[in-house]
């Protein structure tokens, strides 16, 4: 899976759950679901992304989930 398709999933789930009144929930939620329904090559793809680019098109609460929870998603 390429990772523009990765990115969009993603952002997809940040929607989802940016909606949660509770940010640091929604966050623990967004990397929870990772963890849960990703297998670890599609985490391990965003996480590269993430890695080797300063600016992406990850949503900031995707962006700040896979910053804060990195350990728990891999």
């Amino acid at each position: 899976m390429n990772v523009n398709t990765l990115v969009t999933m993603a952002n997809q789930i940040g929607s989802f759950f940016e909606t949660m009144p509770d940010r640091q929930q929604a966050l623990m939620d967004i990397a929870g679901h990772l963890k849960r329904f990703w297998e670890p090559r599609m985490r391990h793809s965003l996480l590269q992304y993430v890695d080797e680019h300063e600016t992406t098109q990850l949503k900031d609460i995707v962006l700040e989930s896979l910053r804060m929870h990195r350990a728990s998603i891999f």
